[in-house]
C-alpha cells in the first residue's frame, strides 16, 4: 500500500491541532546518553527532577491494571459482564489493557520494527524531520516552553496521522523504507479499535454512541524513545506527571521495558507490559464528557539504568472545531465541568507544560 503524499496536507479543521502549540529545540537526549561519561554537570542539571527519588512507588502491589477482552465485548453472550468490567476500569483505574483487539500481528510487528530502526538512524537523518516553529509534529521533544524549565529524558517523533487529509507528508520519513506504510496501516487499524471502544464506552454510561462519533476522529501518533541513564536514573523522568489531552490514548509498548507508572491512591504503581495487549487510558475530554465519572489519571515515565525503552502513544482526539460538554445521566445530576470549545482546551493544554491535571482543573466549574 502506498501512502498518498500531500505537501502540507491539512484540512481546515483537523490540521490546526498540530499548530495548537510548539516546543523549543533542545539537545538530543539519545546523543547525550551515548556520551554519558563526558556529560558536564550543568548539562545534566536540566534533567534532574527535585524530589522525584523520594516519591512513593509500590513496586510490588496486588492490583493489576484491568484487562478487557474486545472479543467478549463483541459476543452477545459475554458483552454484559465484559462491559461491566470496562465501566469499572474507566471509573476506578482510568486505565485498562485490551486483548483480542483485532490488529493483525504483522501490522504491530512492522510498526515496532520500523520505529526502532528510525531511532537508530544517524542524528542528521532524523533531524531532516525536526519540529518546525509553531508545529507539534516532527522529531524533537514535547512541551519545551522555556530555556530554564526542567527537561524530560526522552526524544519523540510526532505525526498527525488521522484523518488522512490532515497529514503533512513532509514529516513522514522515507527511512526505514517501509516506515510510511507501517504508520498508515497501524494508524488505520487504531481508528477501527478506537471506534469499537468508543461505542462500548458510550453504552456503559447509557448514551447514544453517535454522541461520541466526533470525539475520536483525529489521531496524533507520538513515538517515544527513552534512553537509559547510567548516571542518575532515579532522579530523571522520561515524561513528567500529566494526564492526557485526548479522548482516549492507546499505547503500544515496543520493547517490553518497564517505565510507565500511574498515580493511584497517592502512590505510583508501575505498569507491567503485556505482550498481547494494548494499554488504553481515559483522556481529559472523556472525563469532561462523562462529567467526571470516568477518570483521566496522572501518569509518568521513569528511566531504566541499563535499557532503552520505546513506546508509541496514539492520542485519539475530538474534531478541532467541535464542542466538549458533560453528558448527564439525569436531570438531578450536578454539572461539574464547563461546556468548552475543543480548540480552547487544546490550545491551553498544548501551550503549557502539562504538570499533573492542571489543564483539566481549568475545565471544572468553581463549585467543585
Amino acid at each position: 500500500m502506498e501512502v498518498e503524499a500531500r505537501s502540507g496536507g491539512s484540512s481546515a479543521s483537523e490540521g490546526r491541532w498540530s499548530q495548537s502549540g510548539t516546543s523549543l529545540p533542545v539537545r538530543n537526549v539519545q546523543a547525550l546518553a551515548a556520551s554519558a561519561g563526558e556529560v558536564a554537570v550543568d548539562a545534566m542539571e536540566r534533567y534532574i527532577q527535585p524530589g522525584v527519588d523520594g516519591d512513593t512507588v509500590l513496586a510490588e502491589h496486588s492490583d493489576e491494571v484491568p484487562v478487557i477482552d474486545l472479543a467478549k465485548l463483541l459476543d452477545a453472550e459475554s458483552v454484559e459482564v465484559e462491559a461491566a468490567k470496562l465501566r469499572f476500569a474507566c471509573e476506578d483505574w482510568g486505565f485498562f489493557q485490551v486483548v483480542n483487539h483485532g490488529i493483525p500481528i504483522e501490522v504491530i510487528a512492522g510498526m515496532k520494527h520500523d520505529i526502532q530502526k528510525f531511532f537508530q538512524l544517524p542524528l542528521e537523518v532524523k533531524n531532516a524531520y525536526a519540529q518546525r516553529v509553531g508545529d507539534l509534529q516532527g522529531y524533537g521533544q514535547a512541551f519545551v516552553l522555556s530555556d530554564d524549565q526542567k527537561l524530560d529524558w526522552s526524544d519523540m517523533f510526532g505525526l498527525f496521522s488521522q484523518p488522512p487529509q490532515a497529514r503533512d507528508m513532509s514529516y513522514w520519513p522515507n527511512q526505514p523504507p517501509n516506515f510510511r506504510n507501517s504508520i498508515e496501516e497501524y494508524s488505520s487499524e487504531l481508528m477501527k479499535l478506537s471506534h469499537s471502544l468508543a461505542t462500548f464506552i458510550a453504552k456503559t454510561i447509557g448514551v447514544d454512541p453517535e454522541l461520541m462519533e466526533d470525539k475520536h476522529v483525529g489521531q496524533f501518533l507520538r513515538m517515544n524513545y527513552y534512553p537509559s541513564c547510567t548516571t542518575t536514573p532515579e532522579k530523571v523522568l522520561g515524561f513528567s506527571p500529566h494526564s492526557d489531552g485526548s479522548f482516549i490514548t492507546i499505547l503500544l509498548e515496543v520493547n517490553a521495558v518497564q517505565g510507565l507508572q500511574i498515580r493511584r491512591h497517592g502512590a505510583w504503581i508501575p505498569v507491567k507490559p503485556r505482550g498481547d495487549a494494548l494499554l488504553v487510558n481515559v483522556g481529559d475530554f472523556l472525563e469532561i464528557m462523562t462529567n467526571g465519572k470516568y477518570k483521566s489519571i496522572e501518569h509518568r515515565v521513569t528511566i531504566n539504568a541499563q535499557k532503552e525503552r520505546l513506546s508509541i502513544s496514539a492520542f485519539q482526539v475530538p474534531k478541532y472545531d467541535g464542542i466538549i460538554s458533560p453528558v448527564l445521566g439525569s436531570t438531578e445530576e450536578k454539572v461539574l465541568y464547563k461546556t468548552m470549545r475543543v480548540e480552547e482546551y487544546a490550545r491551553l493544554y498544548l501551550s503549557n507544560k502539562p504538570y499533573g491535571k492542571r489543564t483539566l482543573d481549568y475545565a471544572k466549574l468553581s463549585q467543585i
